[in-house]
């Protein structure tokens, strides 16, 4: 479905939408309003001009009417005006004059002598507008009245200035209206997409407006629900886990005391795997408060050699390279049980892992652990980091596993406050790190 030609215009944030729509309403209205006024102050100042010139014109016209011929000269002076003068004979050649103002000026003079004298208009060519109105007095004799028009100012020259001023001002109040309106919409969206109901943030903040503190307060009762929900939900598979190790217990006990046969083989193994889910699903269950163990510092260097010594010294393929040195504040049981569970994973599908770590650019720690396996489809990653999730292409039960592990190691690295991260490497294989901060 396409979007129309208004939407694709419009900007994509809502605040630049809410600013946008408000700063053109208040746009659209000043330019009326000042429109109205400007268009006011032109009529009334054309007015004021014509009727003006109508009353003086008509008067002089009147009075040099009535003079004798050898008289009128001594008034064409007096009678004339700044924008205006008589003058007795035919004037300057110059064209026939079609525009509206000359029209007007003429309808205008016209009207005032009750139309008496017919009356010709002439534009005379020049860098200035001059227009010059020809008529004959009753005996003959002709009159030019040469005008030239000043041009209409109904409004200051200083007010387009103040007016540009008021709306950079108008804009700026927008501007900060829609971003104190929008905000409390943006740090919800903030904190909706940071949502973790495992870290104990703090608070979305309920001042504000009734409707804004309405939205916060129902996001932290919300958040707290979440966190209640699944609080609750590892408490039902701690306390399941750990009944279930008595029953198993006594179906190993009466396993063990039974003759040996096929079936007594069979048995073993499947309790061994049930025995193993338990352990899994114990270990969950804490690994969501990491263990309750207590931070403190170590050689990063030091101790992933000494992980890695343990496996060579049981002859797994497991390599280390470019270990950054230097110490960092972690909790160690924690952050073994992750490098362990990727190192595994990382020999079961694999048959190699290769240890690495650095600092990064804020000098906290990444520690990976890669291998050459069959990796992990690219729309599969996000789901195998969820508890109980399987790969049955390639990692099913018959190569172990409950589908905790790297649900622990991702509760594990939130605890230590850090992340935790699966790629598939090029040229094949997968690769997990983990990101400890600064300490």
């Amino acid at each position: 479905m396409t979007a129309s030609p208004l939407r694709m215009l419009l900007p994509s944030s809502l605040r630049s939408r809410m600013f946008l729509i408000l700063l053109l309403g208040l746009a659209v209205a000043y330019g009326l309003s000042f429109s109205v006024l400007y268009v006011e102050r032109y009529m009334s100042a054309k007015a004021v001009m014509l009727g003006t010139l109508e009353t003086d014109v008509a008067t002089s016209i009147a009075v040099l009417d009535r003079l004798p011929a050898d008289k009128r000269s001594d008034l064409t002076d007096p009678l004339s005006r700044g924008n205006y003068r008589f003058v007795l004979g035919s004037g300057q050649p110059g064209i026939p004059d079609k525009s509206v103002k000359g029209a007007e000026i003429a309808d205008t003079i016209g009207a005032a002598i009750d139309h008496k004298f017919p009356i010709r208009m002439e534009s005379i060519p020049g860098n200035v507008e001059r227009l010059q109105a020809h008529l004959k007095l009753s005996d003959g004799t002709p009159l030019t009245i040469d005008i030239t028009p000043r041009a209409i100012m109904p409004l200051a020259a200083w007010l387009p200035w103040v007016f540009s001023l008021q709306m950079v001002f108008i804009a700026i109040l927008a501007w900060l209206a829609v971003r104190q309106a929008s905000r409390p919409l943006a740090d919800l969206a903030a904190a909706a997409d940071a949502l973790d109901p495992m870290k104990r943030g703090p608070a979305l903040s309920d001042r504000g407006p009734t409707e804004v503190a309405h939205a916060a307060k129902a996001f932290n009762a919300m958040r707290e629900r979440i966190a209640h929900y699944l609080e609750e939900r590892v408490q039902i598979l701690a306390a399941i886990s750990h009944d279930l190790q008595t029953p198993i217990t006594r179906m190993r006990l009466r396993a063990d005391l039974s003759d040996d046969s096929p079936e007594k083989a069979k048995l073993l193994n499947d309790l061994a795997e049930l025995e193993q889910l338990v352990q899994d699903g114990i270990a969950y269950s804490r690994s969501s408060h990491g263990n309750g163990e207590k931070a403190t510092r170590i050689d990063i260097a030091s101790f992933i050699e000494s992980i890695c010594y343990d496996y060579q010294d049981t002859g797994k393929a497991v390599t280390f390279t470019d270990l950054a040195s230097g110490t960092t504040i972690t909790k160690p049981h924690a952050l073994r049980r992750i490098l362990t569970n990727f190192i595994d994973n990382a020999l079961k599908f694999g048959g190699s892992a290769e240890v690495g770590a650095v600092r990064d650019q804020s000098n906290g720690i990444v520690i990976s652990i890669g291998d050459r396996g069959p990796g992990i489809p690219e729309d599969q990653i996000e789901a195998v980091l969820q508890p109980f999730f399987r790969l049955e292409q390639s990692r099913n039960r018959d190569t172990g596993g409950s589908g905790l592990g790297l649900a622990i190691a991702q509760q594990l690295a939130t605890a230590l406050g850090g992340t935790m991260r699966l790629a598939n490497r090029q040229g094949g294989g997968l690769v997990a790190e983990v990101h400890l901060p600064a300490r």
